[in-house]
């Protein structure tokens, strides 16, 4: 059975989806939108799964059976326990060889990391777009990851007043956990040029980033200025990225620029005009137009 990829708005675990109703694939993608976070249990003996709008959340999973994973341009063939980290910058898809059972969370990196503007999650090796995202586990290993899928499914019904504290301490929990561990080396196909330009690009995107002072300006706001950077033409990037994650190098821009504005307008008490500057906006109105467009709203409405 062939996973559905990256670019398809619904992302189903099994073909066994067509046991749930609408409503329920609604409420589960209301639910999941709403909080930032989602743990559910896997068993495709027992039809448990689930279909959710994949494109704003990061994906851990462990699963016992025999897959083919495909991640950007390579495959893997995996057999017994996988841990698994997903990107959503980055397609994906499995072929489910046999039955599988285990557990799924998906979150967002603004549930992960409310208030760290350190190292984005872009760059951590487990879900860097040349990173290895899938581990195989040994029983023991397997034994102490279902635990902590447990015990999030356990809070995720709670009431205790830190329970997304507790369930964020789990989740980095399994990251240092697969940190440890020795990356699967079962890889079935190799990077290809347009994987290679795209990874530069999102590096040097991301190199811009985090803006630390005022009179900080980005100096690559556009899709040439990248490919100028880069030493390739501007459409051959732009085909490349596109390819690759999903999206157009000027959708990339546009959000890693609007994940920044927020974080500024949060957790700084730069004016709007100077988080705008720092932005490459020449001025506040071109700033605010652009926020709007991207949000819906107004800077200011950050402020509150």
């Amino acid at each position: 059975m062939l996973g559905v990829g990256e670019h398809d708005e619904l992302y189903v675990e099994d073909m066994a989806i067509n046991v749930m109703s609408v409503t329920n694939i609604l409420d589960f993608n209301g639910e999941l939108k709403l909080q930032g976070f989602k743990v559910y249990p896997i068993d495709t003996k027992k039809n448990i799964v689930r279909s959710y709008n994949r494109k704003d959340f990061y994906k851990i999973c462990v699963i016992t059976g025999h897959n083919i994973i495909h991640y950007a341009d390579k495959g893997f063939d995996v057999n017994g326990t996988t841990l698994f980290f997903g990107n959503p910058l980055i397609p994906y898809s499995w072929e489910n060889v046999t039955e599988q059972t285990g557990y799924t969370c998906l979150f967002s990196e603004r549930f992960l990391k409310p208030k760290d503007r350190t190292e984005s999650l872009q760059e951590s090796p487990l879900f860097r777009i040349d990173g290895t995202p899938i581990f195989s586990l040994d029983d023991d290993q397997r034994l102490f990851v279902e635990q902590l899928f447990q015990r999030m499914l356990t809070e995720q019904q709670a009431n205790y007043q830190f329970r997304d504290d507790l369930i964020r301490n789990y989740i980095n929990l399994i990251i240092h956990e697969a940190l440890k561990m020795r990356p699967t080396q079962t890889k079935v196909r190799h990077t290809d040029a347009s994987s290679r330009i795209a990874i530069q690009f999102l590096e040097l995107l991301e190199r811009q980033f985090p803006i630390e002072n005022a009179d900080q300006t980005l100096q690559l706001k556009t899709a040439q200025a990248f490919a100028d950077q880069l030493a390739v033409h501007v459409n051959h990037l732009n085909r490349s990225v596109k390819s690759v994650t999903g999206k157009s190098t000027t959708t990339h821009i546009a959000e890693r620029i609007i994940t920044e504005a927020k974080a500024l307008l949060q957790h700084t008490d730069w004016t709007v005009a100077q988080i705008g500057y720092s932005l490459g906006f020449d001025y506040p109105t071109y700033f605010n137009n652009f926020f709007k467009k991207m949000t819906g709203t107004s800077p200011m409405t950050l402020r509150v």
